[in-house]
């Protein structure tokens, strides 16, 4: 395929291409796969060539078509029309276990392990080797695991159970897998989304190594600096197409951005300047033992606040306490004028409060349940009459706000497992924007979905604030943080840690901060 876009400009650090990928033939082709679900057409023209020793990114908006290619590759749909070519041969998947046997594994964003399973068991599982009687050989098993983790240039326990293994280390068991299989392939779906920064970097020296032996790795994100980081092509799509497809270093961030939206974006953060009214949320010493300590914070209405910090640091506990999902130890929360008694969210919700959860898929929808269901959920007695829910009033209600947040859908009967990741995100959005809250929590507002979506979140975001509602806002990303929010709250080991204006922070500032290393008496009330 030949690029659509040729602007080459800015690399963003790139890394230098793949020296075997110019000299060799690649070790998988997709050409022009169509797939359709009844009327959806998801894949118009799916086209992908990976050579072995690199990482390839593909990259798109939510609803673009890579989870359908990536299905395809992993076995679970065949295409209606189209060529897959492994190694020079075409080839015909089955299922999921043919393509395991072709050489082609697929890591999903959530590893799917056995948790009461060992890494050793969780690798060979299914296809342990056996001695005579047909006893399991251990002492093989463990020594083929150790050798394929060496491989790897990581440490782990094998005998450690999946349970407590951390999201990072799982992913590493799923990597081992697959090169127990003698995987040629291996495709990392939005492997970085839940890591946290050191992780991540341990992730790219897993894929550097894979490279290094002769592996092609697809690597699919919607964190494009990580793509710039770890990989040397890149292929774009655009509503069931491959739209453009090339050399790292011949693409920029803007260039790649247009080539996903079909347009330039010209502001991902849309913050416009606002009027702050009364105080809406007032938090005074609120601790939870063990995971947060004497937390103070107020939100006026209008205003935007972020919560920051590193992973773990008690920014998602914090905000779960003041909903009432999680009891809390000492201190209050006053909503305007109100105490809200703790571990209550029905008081929350009745007293104006709204929460946008960080896991949308398991606690933001119920996923086989109507998308009308589900933005109704929340506004069940307004929409009721002698107990009764008025299906008509249920219907408008939903379709309005879709209307409003530009959701993307089939039918409104059509469950929520149908929506894409930023669609989904929108859905929340509505179930809680429907009951107009005085305040909006939102945890990581734009986890997971693409750039065009992040824009649309933001300007939601925005709105809202404009007519009045305070937003209390959780997110990892600096620059979402830097964008969006009128007030930065640092949090460090459970406390806050810093406090600055959007005017005075930066990425840098606000860093320094969260490691510990800007002193708290000059960070807190600047």
């Amino acid at each position: 395929m030949t690029s659509e876009v040729t602007d080459n400009g800015d690399r963003n650090g790139a890394p230098e291409p793949a020296p075997t990928a110019a000299a060799t033939a690649p070790v998988l082709v997709l050409e022009h796969v169509v797939k359709s679900f009844g009327a959806v057409h998801a894949l118009s023209d799916g086209s992908i060539e990976l050579y072995p020793g690199e990482a390839h990114a593909l990259v798109g908006e939510n609803g673009a078509g890579k989870s359908t290619l990536v299905k395809i590759l992993a076995g679970v749909h065949r295409p209606d029309s189209g060529l897959l070519t492994l190694g020079g041969k075409a080839l015909s998947l089955s299922g999921p276990a043919a393509a395991r046997a072709a050489g082609i594994a697929v890591i999903y964003q959530e590893p799917t392990l056995f948790p009461d399973l060992s890494v050793a068991e969780n690798i060979f599982i299914g296809r342990q080797p056996l001695r005579s009687w047909r006893r399991i050989d251990w002492a093989a098993m463990n020594e083929v695991v150790t050798a394929v983790l060496a491989r790897l240039g990581v440490h782990l326990d094998i005998s450690t159970l999946a349970r407590g293994l951390s999201v990072a280390d799982q992913q590493i068991v799923e990597i081992a897998k697959a090169l127990s299989f003698d995987a040629r392939v291996i495709v990392m779906d939005e492997p970085t989304a839940a890591l946290s920064n050191a992780e991540v970097e341990r992730l790219f020296e897993v894929i550097a190594t894979l490279r290094a032996q002769g592996g092609a790795v697809l690597f699919i994100s919607h964190r494009l600096s990580d793509v710039f980081k770890t990989c040397q092509r890149v292929t774009v799509m655009r509503d069931g197409r491959s739209v453009m497809s090339d050399d790292i270093s011949n693409v920029t961030v803007e260039s790649i951005i247009r080539a996903m939206v079909g347009r330039d974006i010209s502001a991902l953060f849309p913050k416009t300047p606002g009027v702050f009214g009364e105080e809406v949320l007032h938090v005074e010493h609120l601790t939870r033992e063990g995971v947060f300590t004497d937390i103070s914070l107020d939100v006026h209405a209008g205003e935007i606040v972020a919560l920051s910090g590193l992973m773990g640091a008690g920014r998602s506990e914090v905000a779960r306490a003041i909903f009432g999902i999680d009891g809390r130890d000492a201190g209050k929360v006053v909503l305007n004028g109100a105490v809200i008694p703790a571990g209550s969210p029905t008081t929350s919700m009745a007293a104006g409060m709204g929460f946008v959860p960080e896991d949308r898929r398991q606690q933001g929808l119920v996923m086989n349940m109507a998308i009308d269901h589900n933005i109704a959920l929340a506004s069940l007695n307004p929409l009721s009459r002698y107990r009764l829910i008025r299906r008509s009033a249920e219907t408008n209600m939903a379709s309005d706000w879709a209307t409003r947040l530009r959701l993307k859908y089939g039918r409104l009967r059509d469950t929520a497992a149908t929506l894409s990741g930023g669609n989904q995100q929108k859905a929340v959005l509505a179930k809680w924007l429907a009951r107009q809250p005085s305040l909006l929590i939102v945890d990581e507002p734009t986890r997971g979905i693409d750039v065009g979506t992040k824009a649309e979140v933001h300007r939601l975001l925005d709105e809202v604030a404009h007519q009045g509602v305070a937003v209390l806002m959780i997110s990892s990303e600096l620059p979402e943080v830097l964008g969006m929010a009128d007030r930065i709250l640092v949090l460090r080991e459970g406390r806050i840690a810093a406090e600055f204006s959007q005017d005075e922070a930066d990425e840098a500032l606000i860093m320094r901060a969260a490691t510990g290393q800007l002193a708290r008496s000059s960070a807190v009330g600047r």
